[in-house]
């Protein structure tokens, strides 16, 4: 098992869901752990709430210069990331194709697809100069199966299911290590965001089944994170016991 103690842990969508609990297990950890998100208020309450080493970095990852910039002024002593945990990521609508939103089409492959691309490019040379790290990708179970409704939130998780392939690949001949962990159903604001605030419908999502939370995806990302050196686990699927498949759920009735 490796010792998580003094890492430096870079961590998007950090400011709720996954990132955030993914941030709270680092830190018990002993990691230090750098926050990156949007929303500078959220990441500044969570900063005040960790006990260990933290560093706020609101930025968007859609945004390349915002990126490079943020990383290539980080402080010395937080330079050198040991682990990139690239939670960023969100859905938008269930349309038909030929019915999509534009906007929403731009924000998932902004966020999903490119935010991965821009982190991934200015963080990962750093590991490779000094021949150490661990990059874990969240995908979903979207990227391994599509459903109705889902076409590009699918599409940008079967890339990203694509990409981590890609840099296992392009890492093989380092001790670098790169995972994925691909969750089924999991309760945070996701489903919030995809129907645009409509909470009523993002309940319905989880009605009648135990999801998975935030806290259990957490727990297998610093699983991962911590296994000995020479154990690269490349990809974990995980869902609720209620869940089968993408599309196989079972739910109680009243």
């Amino acid at each position: 098992m490796t010792n998580l103690s003094d890492r430096i842990v870079f961590i998007t969508g950090a400011s709720s869901g996954i990132g955030e609990a993914t941030a709270r297990k680092f830190a018990l950890q002993g990691a230090r752990v750098i926050l990156v998100a949007r929303r500078k208020d959220r990441l500044e309450r969570l900063t005040r709430e960790l006990t260990a080493p933290t560093l706020a970095l609101p930025l968007d990852v859609r945004h390349q210069d915002e990126v490079n910039a943020a990383v290539a002024g980080l402080p010395a002593e937080w330079q050198e990331i040991d682990i990139l945990v690239n939670a960023a990521g969100l859905a938008r609508g269930l349309w038909k194709l030929y019915e999509g939103q534009i906007d929403g089409w731009d924000e998932m492959i902004d966020t999903n697809i490119k935010g991965l691309l821009y982190v991934s490019r200015a963080v990962v040379p750093g590991m490779v100069t000094r021949g150490r790290g661990h990059i874990i990708n969240l995908g979903s179970i979207a990227g391994h199966e599509l459903y109705p409704g889902g076409n590009v939130y699918c599409a940008t998780k079967f890339a990203v299911n694509a990409l981590t392939k890609g840099l296992l690949m392009d890492l093989v001949d380092t001790p670098i290590r790169v995972s994925s962990i691909d969750p089924g159903l999991v309760e945070t604001e996701y489903s919030q965001v995809r129907f645009y605030g409509d909470r009523e419908r993002a309940r319905k999502v989880y009605e009648g089944l135990q999801p998975l939370t935030g806290n259990d995806i957490a727990d297998a990302i610093v699983w991962v994170a911590s296994r000995p050196p020479h154990v690269q686990v490349a990809q974990m699927v995980i869902f609720p016991a209620a869940q089968g498949s993408a599309m196989v759920v079972h739910r109680h009735t009243k």
